[in-house]
Formats: C-alpha cells, sequence, structure tokens
C-alpha cells in the first residue's frame, strides 16, 4: 500500500509539472539578424535593405531605434533632434562626447545640414525628428549621387554591398571599414540580404495590390 501511494504521488508530480510546461509559452528566440521595418513607405528595396542594415549596426535597439539616444538611453521630444551630448566611455573617441540620436545615430550638426539639404513634405515640420522624418532624409541623402560620388542604388543593385559599407564607413564607423566595429558588424552581410528578401517580398505585394485596385 505505501508502494502504490508513492507511486500515485509520484505521477501525480510528473503530471502537474507536464501541465505546467504545456501552459507556458514559448520565450522568443533572440535573432541577432533582425531588424525592424522602416516607417517610410516606397522607394528602393535595396536602398531600403540597406538603410535597416545601418540602423542594426548603428542604434542596436530592435524595439524602437528611432528615440535612441548614443550609449542607450531614450528620448520622447520628437519635435526636433535632441541634441544631447552624451559622454563616450570607450573606443578611439573615449572622453568626448557625442550627439548622436535616433533610428541612424546622426549627431546634430549631420541632421541640420542633411535636413536642410533634403527637407521636403515627406519630412513633416522644419525641425521635425519624427520616424518618418529620419527615413525619409536618409533616404534622400543615399540616393543623391552628388553627395557620395557614387550611384548606391545601382551598387547595391549589382550586388557590391562590400564597395558600399567602405563608402558610408567615414560617416557610420561601425560598417566594416570605419573605426568603431561592434558585435553587429560581422553580421552586416547576413542583416542585408534578409532584410532584402523582405523588402523585395513587400515591394510585390504593394504592386499586386495595387495592380488589383485599379
Amino acid at each position: 500500500m505505501i508502494f502504490l501511494g508513492f507511486s500515485v504521488l509520484l505521477l501525480l508530480i510528473v503530471m502537474i509539472f507536464l501541465l505546467k510546461g504545456f501552459g507556458e509559452k514559448p520565450q522568443p528566440i533572440h535573432d541577432p539578424i533582425y531588424t525592424p521595418p522602416l516607417v517610410m513607405s516606397g522607394g528602393n528595396p535595396h536602398v531600403r535593405a540597406l538603410m535597416r542594415t545601418i540602423s542594426a549596426s548603428e542604434s542596436k535597439d530592435s524595439t524602437d531605434p528611432y528615440t535612441l539616444l548614443y550609449g542607450g538611453q531614450h528620448f520622447t521630444d520628437l519635435s526636433r533632434h535632441p541634441n544631447q551630448c552624451v559622454r563616450i566611455i570607450s573606443g578611439p573617441n573615449k572622453g568626448n562626447c557625442s550627439t548622436a540620436a535616433g533610428r541612424y545615430q546622426l549627431l546634430t550638426s549631420t541632421w541640420e545640414e542633411k535636413l536642410q539639404a533634403y527637407h521636403s513634405d515627406a519630412t513633416g515640420t522644419p525641425d521635425s525628428f519624427e520616424p518618418q522624418a529620419q527615413d525619409a532624409i536618409v533616404y534622400a541623402w543615399l540616393t543623391d549621387h552628388d553627395a557620395w560620388q557614387a550611384d548606391i542604388p545601382d551598387l547595391l543593385e549589382q550586388g557590391k554591398l562590400d564597395q558600399v559599407f567602405k563608402l558610408l564607413s567615414p560617416t557610420w564607423t561601425s560598417l566594416g571599414y570605419g573605426i568603431e566595429n561592434n558585435p553587429t558588424t560581422p553580421l552586416l552581410s547576413q542583416i542585408y540580404q534578409k532584410a532584402l528578401v523582405q523588402e523585395k517580398a513587400s515591394t510585390k505585394d504593394s504592386s499586386t495590390t495595387s495592380f488589383k485596385g485599379d
């Protein structure tokens, strides 16, 4: 009888653990090559994938990269660039401070310069740092031949991603040819390719929807 009672008790304990396990939601698996989609719509899928890749390397935040300050804190006022100078505690610029902010970690001076050059109805009010404005300004900049002395969309379509990274590294220094590589840098090609597949699929879906609606 004692043995039977012990067996029943053991069986009940096993069942409880099994039921508990089945009731738990599976934990999400962190994907090191995930980068969230852009807020802006339209545009060349190769350039859009590049923008997401820059973001993955520079902002390192898959939840809300548009409100990220250098160093990892977030800001809330998107009416203009936050212009907060955060002290740099490591790397070649240790001891200085950086005003880098937003999805593309643009310095205040860079943002103001590019805003003046590329502001349009798509970027909202003149000083706006809203996600749509961040995307639209960086897209316009990357597709400006004169700004880079190169046709970035064409290079990307030819598969010359490394050449593009090298071209952009003086601006975004973690792209593999700059001075501040990080753990994400070796994954950038994979990140770009995955984002490109998604962007092409999204472009195809949009074209199909537009055709059906005509």
